[in-house]
């Protein structure tokens, strides 16, 4: 006759693992699961697990009439939460949940597995058996009142047969480390990570603060479905713990030779621990440490309460294990085995390592404006560094042909046709990029117009400054925005914004393009300094000219040396890999000194180019021409751009400016 069961949080990291763990034992059982109409392909895909749609904040478990038969063998309730920094709404789940599920037992007749938690001793000093519940200790927290209150309910209802089981802190799978989440001691993994970049043989000490408890998940799963199947009677209570306390310097010793990290030499005096993990009294001393904190990703809830002051004695579950072989094996056997997943899954910050094979290798890269000039050559240039290239352009045939030519060379390249200015197709452009790519690591904005013409023949021409605007800054900013949520969700992100040495110059007669990059560099700074702390950052190249379509409509009209794309191009690939502030050339930095430091002289030699070189023919609208991408109209053919030599900054020069704050050539 088959044996049913119905569980609570089978969806869940240990519940999942029980569902198998039955499954295995008894093939002919039959088990309920308890699941939310949104989780429901979470469920174990199996024809003797069948999902029943309730919720457990809801009266009767949300389940309709008719749906569960009326004699049942065991309910199992492993639904809760399980979150130290979580306040008193988790008592709808803990508490009354409980109470919910405690009645479908009584009115099935079935026993009633309830998995408590050592949390249920609180504050309690000493030693804690099986035997002992209320001592009259307090709660440090909702999760410890809320788990001691589910199982007060339990123990307290007339008629139901039950067993509790309490385990300590459950990680992660003593053979594969497989865990499901961030929770408890793996807060502190983060910071073995930066630890791990000192030395291993540094000596450290480590204060003695006392003990935790520690138990891997694959532990927990069998001995509680061992109990469950075996009988032991009713109205037991089981410790799922490790026989031993484990001191915090064992942790930390077990956890920092897995990682690499320096390991303890010597014990501190417990009161110097203690005094660290208390919050301060002093309002900026406890400001600095939750910002401390926050750094590192520690709940303060959770430092304060890794070591536990109580003993759990485990004597009548070991009896009951007896002859079952389930053991607790010392967490240094597999200590490397967690760490080692958490640092392949569950680290955070892990988007932000390189690959081994190149620092862009696998980057998903979206490049506006791809489709010629700087965009054109810097996607064939990732591409060739392995980056997944992802490119935005307005010109279908052009962009396609550049996508092509990647791929013709063995490289991964995708084009996207859109519009910067248009706020709707950015929208739809990187809903579908997220869709298809799953997450984008850098974005280099490249669009941009150009023009130059003096502000005594634009006073009947706003326009040139709205659709500058439209493009440089207002299109740049919305692609930023449309990405930074996932780059958030990552902890990791790169934008270039491709500026110009005009900006620094203040040049004459581009005003609205050097105010729209002036823009862009400002919302730049102040992003880098709000993203920073999230693994986001920024850069910004001050580029020359460069020999593109947009500047051929004034070409013989500029001042200054013109560089190529393939050369503004390997500024970008630096911008990505190097990932400095910013990036200028010569020329810039020395306007940018000069405005600082002999403004007066700077404003006369600015005046002076101002006088000597007239607006260009396309400027004075006298050569009616249309190039595509720029506000520019007219083409100059007299002065081919590309005769003008590429000039490249000595070696020794970008060495000396690397000396100099903020300046990188």
């Amino acid at each position: 006759m088959s044996v049913t069961f119905f569980i609570t949080g089978g969806t869940g990291f240990l519940g999942r693992r029980v569902v198998q763990e039955i499954l295995d034992r008894d093939p002919s059982a039959t088990i309920y699961v308890l699941v939310r109409a949104g989780s429901l392909d979470r469920v174990a895909s199996h024809h003797r697990v069948l999902p029943i749609i309730g919720d457990l904040t809801e009266p009767g478990l949300g389940i309709d009439d008719g749906v569960l038969p009326d004699r049942l063998d065991h309910v199992v309730h492993l639904g809760a939460v399980y979150d130290l920094t979580a306040g008193d709404d988790q008592a709808t789940t803990n508490v009354q949940g409980t109470r919910e599920v405690a009645l479908l037992a009584l009115r099935t007749g079935a026993v009633m597995h309830h998995v408590s938690s050592i949390a249920v001793a609180g504050d309690f000093r000493g030693r804690f058996t099986e035997h002992d519940f209320d001592l009259g200790q307090d709660f440090p927290t909702a999760y410890h009142r809320t788990k001691f209150e589910a199982e007060k309910l339990v123990r307290g209802m007339e008629g139901l047969e039950w067993k509790v089981y309490r385990p300590a802190a459950v990680i992660g799978d003593s053979r594969t480390g497989e865990m499901d989440k961030i929770d408890g001691p793996y807060y502190l993994f983060g910071a073995l990570k930066l630890l791990s970049a000192l030395p291993s043989a540094l000596p450290v000490a480590v204060p003695a603060i006392g003990a935790t408890n520690l138990v891997p998940v694959d532990v927990v799963t069998s001995a509680l479905v061992h109990l469950m199947l075996t009988d032991t009677g009713t109205e037991r209570v089981f410790h799922l713990v490790s026989p031993t306390p484990q001191p915090v310097r064992e942790v930390y010793r077990a956890l920092a030779s897995a990682a690499g990290a320096p390991r303890p030499i010597a014990s501190l005096p417990g009161s110097l621990g203690r005094a660290a993990l208390r919050k301060p009294r002093h309002r900026q001393l406890r400001r600095m440490r939750a910002a401390a904190l926050q750094r590192l990703d520690i709940p303060s809830v959770v430092l304060e309460h890794f070591a536990i002051p109580t003993e759990f004695s485990s004597a009548i579950t070991t009896l009951a294990l007896r002859d079952s072989g389930i053991t607790y094996p010392p967490l240094a056997d597999y200590a490397t085995a967690l760490w080692t997943y958490w640092y392949n899954h569950l680290d955070p910050n892990r988007a932000r390592r390189p690959s081994t094979r190149g620092p862009l290798a696998d980057r998903h890269i979206v490049i506006t404006g791809a489709s010629s000039g700087i965009g054109r050559a810097t996607a064939i240039r990732v591409a060739e560094m392995g980056a997944q290239a992802i490119l935005l352009a307005r010109n279908e045939e052009q962009l396609m042909a550049t996508v092509n030519e990647i791929r013709s060379n063995g490289g991964r390249a995708f084009g996207y046709v859109c519009d910067v200015t248009d706020a709707t197709a950015v929208d739809a452009t990187v809903t579908r990029i997220l869709g298809e790519h799953h997450h984008v690591d850098m974005l280099v904005n490249n669009a941009g117009r150009s023009i130059r013409r003096s502000l005594a023949r634009s006073t009947d021409r706003f326009h040139d400054f709205e659709r500058t605007m439209a493009v440089n800054y207002f299109g740049a900013v919305r692609m930023t925005m449309g990405l930074l949520p996932q780059m958030r969700a990552r902890r990791f992100g790169h934008v270039v914004n491709i500026s110009s040495a005009a900006v620094q110059n203040h040049v004459p007669r581009f005003a609205a393009y050097v105010a729209s990059k002036s823009a862009l560099d400002g919302f730049s700074e102040v992003a880098a300094a709000e993203l920073l702390h999230e693994g986001i950052t920024f850069t910004t190249i001050h580029l020359p000219l460069v020999d593109t379509p947009m500047i051929s409509p004034s070409d013989g009209y500029h001042a200054g040396p013109i560089t190529s794309p393939e050369t503004a191009a390997a500024m970008v690939t630096r911008a990505l890999t190097k990932r400095p502030r910013r990036i200028d050339v010569p020329l810039g930095t020395i306007g940018e000194w000069g405005h600082t430091f002999t403004p007066r002289l700077k404003l006369w030699i600015a005046s002076a180019m101002h006088q000597s070189m007239g607006d260009s023919p396309a400027a004075r609208g006298t050569v009616p021409a249309d190039v595509p991408g720029t506000m520019q109209i007219g083409v100059d053919d007299a002065h081919p751009v590309s005769n003008r030599r590429d000039k490249h900054t000595p070696r020794a020069l970008r060495r000396l400016a690397s000396m100099v704050p903020g300046a990188q050539w």
